[in-house]
């Protein structure tokens, strides 16, 4: 919470894109313009990805990239010149199996993205800063020679049973994607889904290469967040196209550096970490609002973490969570949810971004700074923060 309320928008940026990276780029993951061309024979969904994930791998991919980024309405994000890494950019995608780059321009900005097993690397153009994250290491270490096999058709039924429960699975429709024989899966929440509608991702029916990702709002028929290719090539990438240090004289922010230090200047062991409400009340250094219910959600948990209560209500992707804690009155550092446009909450002044997913608002008030986000419409957000006394 300290980090995040201290670091530069520009931070948050590159710390959204490299974790989304990681996430999703680390596994090759491209999206490409749906295509005309052959599509494979149908397939119940268990068998496509089986048959998929057991597929020959390309030594690498290249594709020319169409990013979509929808999600921060135009005037939400102000005082900060533009990035690529929050509006929509065209760019360039090189992968091989020891990383890959993301290249992006903009009329507002560009920037480059760079990613091994081990680290993410984030350049921003327009400020010549380079943002570095270590990624979390998988401590399994394979045996020499051993072939990596698909999981079973069994298993991955039983995964998507799983799934199933919680989220609306759509079979494997036969398509051609950038023109890839691919299969195209949209997910979407069975319940408590707040104003996300629905995922599409399709993948090569051949190689199991993501194709495509795209993230819908509820009722759009236009994604907020997608990666678009119009052209894919496999074949070997070599390391001197994906492995690129930033420009001579560039900035270096480590996030990674920062992260650990505000968790460790935070730990603070003559506060213990609690939970309940009553035992929170006791152990907060100011007043605990959290009520039992937020706009008609119940309360689903409350924990004293550090200096931080934190209320979960409801459960799912339409949760609401609030963050209490003592006004910093000391440091008066700048938070960039303080460029944020302004809303007034009886009397008030709240700063508040509102995108096509959900609404975080911040405000404080009678020494106690709150933070309140959900995936929930601006007006809902807004009656929840005003009934909080």
């Amino acid at each position: 919470m300290r980090l995040f309320r201290t670091a530069s928008t520009r931070r948050l940026a590159a710390l959204a894109a490299a974790v989304v990276v990681a996430v999703v780029l680390g596994a090759f993951a491209v999206s490409a313009i749906g295509g005309s061309g052959p599509t494979p024979s149908p397939k119940p969904l268990a068998q496509a990805i089986h048959d998929a994930l057991g597929g020959a791998k390309p030594d690498g991919i290249t594709a020319r990239i169409g990013f979509t980024n929808t999600l921060f309405p135009s005037g939400s994000i102000v005082g900060q010149a533009g990035s690529a890494l929050i509006s929509s950019a065209t760019g360039r995608l090189w992968v091989n199996p020891k990383g890959g780059r993301l290249e992006l321009q903009s009329d507002v900005g560009d920037a480059q993205i760079v990613w091994s097993d081990k680290k993410v690397t984030v350049y921003d153009a327009s400020s010549n800063t380079a943002y570095v994250l270590e990624l979390p290491q998988d401590k399994t270490t394979p045996v020499n020679g051993a072939k990596h096999e698909a999981p079973s058709v069994d298993e991955i039924t039983r995964f998507l049973t799983e799934l199933g429960q919680n989220w609306a699975v759509s079979g494997a429709e036969p398509t051609n994607t950038g023109g890839q024989e691919s299969y195209t899966v949209k997910v979407s929440p069975s319940h408590d889904g707040g104003l996300l509608g629905r995922a599409e991702v399709a993948f090569d029916a051949l190689r199991g290469v993501p194709l495509k990702i795209a993230v819908y709002a509820q009722g759009a028929s236009s994604p907020v967040l997608a990666l678009e290719a119009t052209e894919v090539t496999y074949g070997a990438v070599p390391d001197s196209d994906v492995q690129v240090a930033p420009p001579a004289g560039a900035k270096v922010v480590d996030l990674s550096t920062q992260a650990k230090a505000a968790q460790s200047s935070g730990h603070d062991k003559s506060v213990q970490s609690v939970s309940g409400l009553d035992a929170v009340t006791k152990a907060a250094p100011f007043a605990v609002v959290a009520p039992g219910t937020l706009v008609g959600v119940p309360r689903h948990d409350v924990r004293l973490i550090d200096k931080n209560v934190v209320a979960v209500y409801g459960r799912g992707l339409g949760g609401i969570v609030l963050v209490e804690r003592p006004q910093d009155t000391a440091t008066k550092q700048s938070s960039p949810l303080d460029q944020l446009p302004t809303v007034t909450l009886d009397g008030v002044t709240a700063h508040e971004l509102a995108t096509q997913l959900g609404t975080v608002l911040t405000w404080d008030r009678a020494g106690v700074s709150y933070v309140l986000a959900g995936s929930l419409p601006p007006a809902a957000a807004e009656a929840a923060a005003r009934s909080l006394r």
